[in-house]
C-alpha cells in the first residue's frame, strides 16, 4: 500500500509526528490544529485505538483507502468519496497576482474565510502546518491557500478558498501556482484532495498540472458516550 493511501497516519508518524498525539494504532492532530486523524489499519483494533484517543462526541476525520463500516460505538457525521490528485511535475506559468505571507495575526480572518467557504477544517493553529499565503483587496482577505499534510517527498496543498465577493479573478489559481513552484523547488510532489463531484475545481486543478490519482473515502465520526 502506498503511504498516500493512508496519508494522515503516515504524516503523523513521519514528517508531522511533532503535531501528533496518540498511541500505537491511532494518531490525530492536536484539536486546535484540526480534526484529522489516522489509524494504522481500518480494523476493529484500529477503531478501538481511535476510541481511546478522542473524547465523547469529539469529531475525527479519516482519509481511508475505501469505505468501511464504523463500529457501533461511533456515530458517522459524514461519509463521502474523496478524490486524491497528484501533480505531474510540470511548472505552471508564474502567478498573475501579488500575494503576501499570512501570519498568526491573520488567523481570525483566515478562520472566518474558511468557515464561509468550507474548503475544509481550519482552526487556531492550522497555520502552523505551513506556508499559508493570501491575497488582500481593499483590506479584506480575498483568497488564501497553504500546506497541510506532509510525508517525505510529498506535500498537500489545502485550504484553497476565495471570498464570494472576489470570485472570478483567478486568485486561488495564482496562490496554488505559487505553492506548486515552492514545493517543486524543494523536491516535493504536490498533491491535494477534492470532493469527487466538484467538477469546476477539478478542471482548475487539472489545468495546473494535477492528475486524478486515487479515490479515497472521507469518514468523519465521533465516539458516542
Amino acid at each position: 500500500m502506498s503511504p498516500l493511501d493512508n496519508i494522515t497516519w503516515h504524516a503523523l508518524t513521519t514528517s508531522q509526528a511533532h503535531f501528533a498525539e496518540g498511541n500505537g494504532m491511532a494518531r490525530r492532530f492536536h484539536t486546535d490544529i484540526g480534526p484529522l486523524a489516522g489509524i494504522s489499519t481500518s480494523t476493529v483494533e484500529g477503531f478501538a485505538a481511535l476510541a481511546q484517543l478522542i473524547g465523547p462526541n469529539e469529531p475525527a476525520a479519516l482519509f481511508l483507502k475505501e469505505e468501511v463500516e464504523a463500529p457501533s460505538n461511533f456515530k458517522v457525521l459524514r461519509s463521502i468519496p474523496l478524490l486524491q490528485m497528484l501533480h505531474n511535475g510540470s511548472r505552471p506559468a508564474q502567478p498573475t497576482h501579488e500575494h503576501l505571507a499570512l501570519t498568526p495575526a491573520d488567523v481570525p480572518e483566515m478562520i472566518a474565510l474558511a468557515r464561509l467557504t468550507e474548503p475544509g477544517p481550519f482552526e487556531q493553529r492550522t497555520i502552523e502546518l505551513g506556508g499559508y499565503i493570501g491575497i488582500r483587496r481593499n483590506g479584506q482577505l480575498a483568497s488564501m491557500a497553504g500546506e497541510r499534510l506532509r510525508i517525505p517527498g510529498y506535500t498537500e496543498i489545502s485550504a484553497v478558498c476565495t471570498h464570494p465577493d472576489h470570485l472570478g479573478h483567478g486568485y486561488a489559481g495564482s496562490l496554488m501556482t505559487e505553492i506548486i513552484h515552492r514545493l517543486l523547488d524543494r523536491g516535493d510532489v504536490p498533491f491535494l484532495h477534492s470532493r469527487h463531484d466538484n467538477d469546476r475545481a477539478i478542471a482548475i486543478y487539472e489545468r495546473l498540472g494535477f492528475r486524478k490519482h486515487a479515490m479515497l473515502h472521507l469518514l468523519v465520526l465521533a465516539r458516542v458516550e
